[in-house]
């Protein structure tokens, strides 16, 4: 999916915020501006899959032109449950289905237009993509969401904007109430300059029928979006990462989510040589979600089942070796805090793996520590804090210390913590470490923090 020009538009709007105590015209600050429940339950989601399959698989074509008859999208063995699977084993926890592509071909049997799998020979006309990939997706106890084009290259109706803003609308309104609760709905704006969508009508007609659901949206579509784009397709989120952002003075809590494909450069499955050897390595994987996961943002994953509906052999082999690697570098059983010790009963809420506990600060302060106390001494290269949100991200600097001797030094140090933040350095050894929040603007909430030895240079 490249980048479209609505995104360079958005990015240029992004801002980096540095300094949330300043106040807004209309009473808003940065300090007091909130997550919603759904919000927050998102985050906590980390890690999902956005699956590309449709007339483009069959035509090596990255964008389709909407030329392509339906006849093309033919596989022969379609297994979402395979998709599901494969991608559970890398960790992910939704999967969003391209119901509808730029191209305007439709994955269900859409009454809007005949230019979907209805008119297909796959399954002789009856099938419905939609439905069989929700499926498979809450039996492997993944959430699931759609994403369906603004952008129509071969509806005629999208020459008109009222007659195609019921078009959309219409064809919302299928997927919205047909395929049981949505976790996220994709508003790509790729495609569309110069176009005007009637998003107010659009995101009116998604809650009424699915409340729940967090739409992405581009910063330039600010009132409508639950979720921001990071502005890049490298899996990447540049700096450090706010929760909440300022669009000509108006402040909205639009935590980031970082898209990137499997294979380099693809989105979709190609034929052709180069698709093989555009597999990312597990290390390159890893560090997809160390620079996204790892900076407090969420990781959307681009998969591409082949012709024949399947993902290829190679693919589901990495995903399923990245979340080994995952698991082996950060997972529960790697954390050396376990079972440490802490000064309070209250601050071994924050070492105790359960996200669902959590340590505090003093009511009311703005600088306080979490001390780690081993029983002798430990080795470790990294460091995982994760904030509770729920009231608000209040950390506005930290750092990670180890005692040598008598005096606190330094390992690690930053800005935000958010939902996860990553801090890795030269390994050290030491008995006694701690977080210190050096500074917060309203008390401080720590639901975990961890420390690991991956034995791998900061550098790498």
């Amino acid at each position: 999916m490249p980048l479209p020009a609505i995104r360079a538009h958005a990015l240029s709007l992004l801002l980096t915020l540095a300094w949330p105590a300043m106040a807004l015209a209309d009473g808003q600050n940065f300090a007091t501006t909130l997550p919603s429940p759904q919000q927050v339950a998102w985050q906590d989601l980390e890690f999902g899959v956005i699956v590309h399959f449709g007339t483009n698989t069959f035509l090596d074509r990255e964008w389709g032109d909407g030329t392509a008859p339906a006849s093309v999208f033919n596989p022969d063995h379609v297994d979402p449950g395979q998709w599901a699977r494969a991608v559970r084993a890398a960790g992910a926890r939704y999967m969003v289905l391209v119901a509808k592509h730029h191209d305007g071909f439709s994955l269900w049997p859409t009454e809007q237009s005949d230019y979907s799998v209805k008119s297909s020979p796959w399954l002789h006309g009856k099938g419905d993509l939609v439905k069989l990939a929700s499926q498979a997706a809450r039996k492997a106890g993944l959430g699931f969401g759609v994403y369906l084009s603004p952008w129509d290259r071969h509806e005629p109706k999208y020459a008109d904007k009222v007659a195609y803003d019921k078009y959309y609308a219409a064809q919302l309104d299928e997927l919205a109430t047909g395929y049981g609760p949505l976790v996220e709905w994709w508003l790509d704006g790729a495609g569309s300059a110069g176009h005007v969508y009637d998003f107010d009508h659009y995101i009116e007609e998604l809650r009424t029928y699915q409340p729940n659901t967090m739409v992405f949206a581009d910063v330039a579509l600010f009132s409508y979006g639950d979720i921001r784009w990071a502005g890049n397709e490298h899996g990447v989120t540049e700096g450090e990462t706010w929760n909440v952002i300022d669009r000509h003075g108006e402040l909205r809590w639009r935590p980031v989510e970082v898209d990137t494909p499997l294979h380099k450069d693809h989105w979709f499955f190609s034929s052709k040589p180069d698709f093989a050897a555009s597999l990312k390595s597990v290390d390159e994987l890893v560090t997809t979600w160390e620079t996204s996961v790892g900076r407090g943002g969420q990781l959307m994953l681009g998969i591409a089942p082949n012709t024949h509906g399947l993902l290829p052999d190679a693919d589901v082999k990495r995903l399923a070796d990245f979340g080994a690697a995952l698991e082996r570098r950060y997972g529960n059983a790697s954390n050396l805090v376990t079972g440490a010790g802490a000064d309070n009963a209250q601050a071994k809420r924050a070492l105790d793996n359960d996200p669902s506990t959590f340590w505090s600060a003093p009511e009311g302060s703005s600088h306080a520590q979490l001390d780690v106390d081993f029983p002798k001494p430990v080795t470790f290269d990294s460091a995982i804090a994760m904030e509770r949100l729920d009231a608000g991200q209040h950390v506005r600097r930290y750092a990670i210390e180890v005692m040598r001797g008598d005096t606190w030094v330094t390992v690690a140090q930053g800005q935000p913590i958010g939902h996860l933040k990553l801090d890795r350095f030269p390994a050290v050894t030491a008995s006694r470490v701690r977080l210190d929040i050096e500074s917060s603007v309203g008390t401080a909430q720590i639901r975990e923090f961890k420390l690991f030895n991956t034995g791998i240079s900061a550098t790498e």
